[in-house]
């Protein structure tokens, strides 16, 4: 089983592109066009918490569990 980030989904849902996010989350755009690219990325809790702030959500609803 991996985690998969929904970053994007969830971004996209509210209107957000990659730029918008990584200044409201205050993260580098590098960081959110990775996260864009591979939602399976490794990825900072700190990180994951600015983007759920970002995003007004919990850090849970930032991924999902699939199976391999």
């Amino acid at each position: 089983m991996r985690l998969r980030l929904k970053i994007r989904e969830l971004a996209q849902a509210q209107g957000l592109d990659r730029a918008k996010l990584a200044r409201r989350a205050d993260v580098t755009y590098q960081t959110v066009h990775n996260i864009w690219n591979n939602p399976y990325a490794d990825v900072s809790i700190t990180t994951l918490e600015k983007l759920a702030q970002a995003l007004s959500c919990d850090v849970s609803d930032l991924y999902e569990r699939v199976d391999d």
